[in-house]
């Protein structure tokens, strides 16, 4: 069955934003067929399996069908577990975000019943249990039906299987005539059929065919990571597997904006898709990755959709998607043309058992992984630094230096000091760069030109690391282009100096260590060599000292190390810097915008 647009389904306008603010930018074919019919009261038997969508198909309409200002329980959801409960209370809370008043709890067994009790007698609309708790608060007279109008069984058959009939009956006996019932199961054995005949009245019958969408050419792995801690296990996985060219798919367009600027920070080149940019923008995008003019796309399933490249390494979903369907509409992108593609996903918190169901009902191979430590990330990058060095050497390609090397040799330092020391150059992004100028301004990495668009400075990372752990590319100088005014369509969010230097600004895994190397309490006086320059972002914009780091190092491509104590207040931020560097520094960030403020840097004044 095909897919159609939310905005075509029925559904009223606060629903919507609450479908849009999640991503949810299409139905998938269980909501497509379900909510129009819901949506007119009809009884409703949906076979479908677990993962497909389905939740969002009965709590839309669910949720259309609350009176706000009633406060009395007027929908019931019944689950087989606490853990679905759970979920589908989540889910149907985000979809009422934008009801006010509508209020929804979950409410099951192992649970506090005073924590329940309090909620029911709040006033709750909306609830999601298990039939056994269900029955009880019956009885006790603290859950009344009288005023329910939808009765939604999520599950079925596992709730037969687990011996729920008498219970499910029970509950159903209690509830008013007139209340609209829909069935959801992924089979639909004569018990089932018992029970639609005796309760429902002429039930619309929707089956969803469950279908096995495996992707045989694509090695799956998941992994359970903290959502503040998504961006730091992104960027281990592309350093420690190398990767150049893939997609990053995220669940709303917010997160694919945000996503994109910390990237491209960090000196990834990154460009995004999702439905706010033109048509014309996307045809320029999508000519630039199939030329594989930038590293990764960063988009939504919608503005990804028909994506004809062949030859992708990977696919994160940084974001776990809507339904299986999806899932595997994302994963195929890669493991195309006989190769082999490998498909990373993260999930956190209660989003485990929403993949799953999703395992369960499109029959993945999935495996779980562990993130990569930061010394597995050094290792990895130590040996492709290794990898092109004997390249180069096998290759001959490179220029002699033997007067230099002479020099230091007639100075009596050790052939393997010297090579030590120049490795150590090379890794830090060079302090005055190679042969005494400035990293910058060496040759730029072998490494595919950053994206432009209107309003990003077109910048290419070039520290001397990265020029040697980058595949060989033919090379190119270009000086970067103008800082974009403040009124662009799209705002800087440039890369940083190199993808070696992404510790420089790391998220929830190092963020201690980082703080105090860069952040003190209180100013008591700049480092020797140093100004401070006040920058008018600070805690109320959630800035941390990474943000700033990685913002000064992706605009100026100086090394970090131009970054002295940085002072964090309410509304303003006092950075120490190079003196040297400080006119370049407040030139580059000034119009470039950080946590979603323009900046406006000065130099400070003496006092500090």
């Amino acid at each position: 069955m095909e897919k159609r647009l939310f905005s075509e389904l029925g559904l009223s306008p606060e629903t919507l934003k609450a479908v849009d603010k999640m991503g949810f930018e299409e139905a998938s074919p269980i909501q497509t067929a379900v909510i129009p019919v819901a949506l007119t009261g009809r009884d409703v038997v949906g076979q479908s399996s677990t993962g497909s969508g389905k939740t969002a198909a009965f709590a839309l309409p669910a949720i259309e069908k609350v009176e706000a200002r009633q406060r009395v329980v007027q929908v019931l959801i019944l689950c087989p577990t606490r853990e679905l409960a759970v979920q589908v209370a989540e889910e149907t809370g985000k979809l009422a975000l934008f009801k006010p008043g509508v209020r929804e709890v979950p409410i099951y067994g192992g649970q506090s019943y005073e924590r329940q009790f309090r909620a029911l007698a709040a006033g709750t609309q909306i609830v999601i249990g298990t039939p056994g708790r269900v029955m009880d608060h019956m009885e006790r007279g603290t859950l009344k039906l009288n005023a329910l109008k939808m009765v939604i069984l999520d599950e079925t058959d596992r709730m037969l299987d687990m011996g729920f009939r008498d219970d499910i009956e029970h509950i159903l006996k209690a509830v008013p005539p007139t209340r609209q019932l829909m069935f959801f199961s992924a089979t639909i054995p004569r018990a089932i059929q018992e029970l639609i005949g005796r309760y429902s009245k002429d039930p619309a019958w929707i089956k969803i065919e469950s279908v096995a969408q495996n992707a045989p050419q694509v090695e799956q792995t998941y992994f359970e990571v903290d959502r503040r801690s998504k961006i730091e296990a992104l960027t281990r996985l592309i350093d420690v597997h190398d990767f150049r060219y893939g997609i990053v798919f995220c669940s709303t367009k917010i997160m694919v904006d945000d996503l994109d600027e910390h990237l491209h920070a960090r000196g990834y080149l990154t460009d995004r898709l999702h439905g706010d940019i033109s048509q014309t923008q996307r045809d320029r995008v999508m000519e630039k990755f199939r030329r594989r003019a930038f590293e990764f796309l960063v988009a939504t399933d919608v503005a990804a959709r028909g994506l004809d490249v062949d030859d992708l390494e990977v696919v994160f979903n940084f974001d776990l998607p809507n339904d299986a369907e999806d899932y595997t509409h994302r994963i195929g992108r890669t493991g195309r043309a006989g190769r082999k593609g490998q498909a990373f996903t993260f999930v956190s918190g209660q989003e485990i058992y929403k993949l799953q169901s999703m395992v369960r009902w499109a029959k993945l191979d999935i495996q779980r992984g562990r993130i990569p430590s930061l010394d597995q990330v050094e290792e990895a990058r130590t040996n492709v630094f290794f990898e092109k060095v004997r390249a180069t050497l096998e290759a001959r390609e490179f220029r002699p230096r033997d007067q230099m090397i002479d020099r230091l040799l007639d100075q009596g330092y050790a052939s393997t000091d010297i090579c030590s020391a120049l490795i150590h150059l090379l890794q830090q992004g060079g302090a005055g760069g190679a042969w005494g100028q400035p990293a910058a301004a060496q040759t730029p990495a072998p490494k595919p030109a950053a994206a432009s668009r209107p309003g990003r400075t077109e910048v290419k990372p070039a520290p001397a690391w990265a020029k040697l752990a980058a595949a060989p590319k033919p090379k190119s100088k270009a000086a970067p282009a103008p800082v974009a005014p403040a009124h662009s369509a799209r705002e800087e969010s440039p890369a940083a100096g190199a993808r070696a230097d992404s510790e420089e600004s790391p998220e929830a895994a190092s963020e201690v260590s980082r703080r105090s190397k860069y952040e003190r309490p209180a100013r008591t006086g700049r480092e020797p060599g140093m100004v401070t320059i006040f920058l008018n972002v600070g805690r109320k914009q959630l800035v941390t000292p990474a943000d700033i780091v990685g913002k000064i190092a992706g605009v100026t491509r100086l090394p970090a190390t131009v970054v002295g104590a940085i002072d964090i207040h309410q509304r303003h931020t006092l950075a120490d810097v190079a003196t040297a560097e400080a006119e370049l520094i407040v030139k580059k960030l000034a119009g470039i915008k950080l946590k979603g403020e323009t900046l406006a840097p000065a130099l400070a004044g003496a006092e500090g």
